[in-house]
């Protein structure tokens, strides 16, 4: 269930909508495809109304599925291909030009006569991708596109959208994600949602120094050291539980400092002058579970659970 979410997409933005399980995600995608109806408020994609004009919204936009269920495993990639373009009623001319421009487009036209069911999940989210694309869509909907995939294959996936899908074809793609990596190297703007409503909006790292805490990761031969204990005094810095002495000695110590590169500095240089050994202080990101927690625990209680 959805209540009262409110966003924007511009023309060729990545967008991911982000939020724990339950949030509402599924449901706003089955909404902007025409899947489902909504009972109230109004969606409009690209000028069209997705309860009025539904025929016009499935002209312009395509989901695309987490899973590859829907391919024919004992079909080519080609041969899908071929298939959905004759649900599209394709004329056979077009349908050859089509496939071949998006094999390329996905980088495999040397595959292209090669069973789906010997693809990599990287291979078959590509004749997704470009299953998707036979109707030459303005938006995408994407649903954990790199869910199935290791680091490096979900990284050339990435680059592989936003070059070919949204540079070159002009795509704007809507992607719901628990990926770090998405959420902060890949998306223009996040959308955090909880129990159906937007709970906060904007680049992610932006929302992570919103939110977030800045948390420093740092490295002496003497944790224990009276000046932590009067750092914590001035209120300059705050430890967190930390993990014991490494086999050669050195010893971690996490901790939060509010205030930017400015306050960070000076707690350094107040260990330094202190006689404190620093061997390393560097800022840890937030994690995007983390994040989510945050933004999602920072609302009043009431609204969390309206």
């Amino acid at each position: 269930m959805v209540a009262g979410v409110h966003f924007e997409i511009a023309r060729g933005e990545i967008v991911g909508l982000l939020g724990p399980n339950g949030a509402g995600k599924t449901t706003i995608f089955k909404m902007l495809s025409t899947m489902i109806v909504p009972d109230a408020g109004t969606a409009t994609i690209v000028g069209y109304d997705v309860v009025r004009d539904a025929a016009s919204v499935r002209r312009v936009l395509a989901a695309v599925p987490a899973e590859d269920r829907s391919l024919n495993w004992r079909l080519s990639a080609r041969e899908n291909l071929i298939l959905f373009a004759a649900l599209y009623k394709l004329s056979r001319r077009a349908t050859t030009e089509r496939v071949d421009g998006l094999l390329r487009t996905v980088g495999l036209e040397d595959a292209g006569t090669k069973l789906v069911g010997a693809f990599s999940s990287g291979m078959r989210q590509r004749v997704l991708i470009a299953r998707a694309l036979l109707a030459r869509p303005e938006i995408l909907l994407l649903d954990e596109p790199t869910r199935s995939l290791d680091p490096v294959s979900a990284d050339e996936f990435r680059t592989f959208l936003r070059r070919e899908l949204v540079e070159r074809e002009g795509c704007t793609i809507v992607l719901a994600t628990h990926n770090t990596d998405e959420a902060f190297g890949f998306c223009d703007r996040v959308v955090v949602l909880d129990h159906g409503r937007v709970l906060a909006t904007g680049a992610a790292r932006a929302l992570a120094t919103r939110f977030g805490e800045e948390r420093y990761h740092l490295l002496t031969d003497d944790a224990e050291h009276p000046s932590f204990a009067a750092l914590e005094q001035r209120g300059l810095l705050r430890r967190l539980p930390t993990p014991g002495p490494s086999p050669d000695g050195w010893e971690t110590v996490e901790c939060v400092i509010d205030g930017g590169p400015s306050r960070s500095a000076a707690v350094l240089r107040q260990l330094v002058t202190s006689g404190v050994h620093v061997a390393r202080l560097e800022r840890r990101d937030v994690s995007l579970a983390d994040l989510i927690t945050r933004i999602v625990g920072a609302q009043p209680r009431e609204d969390r659970h309206a």
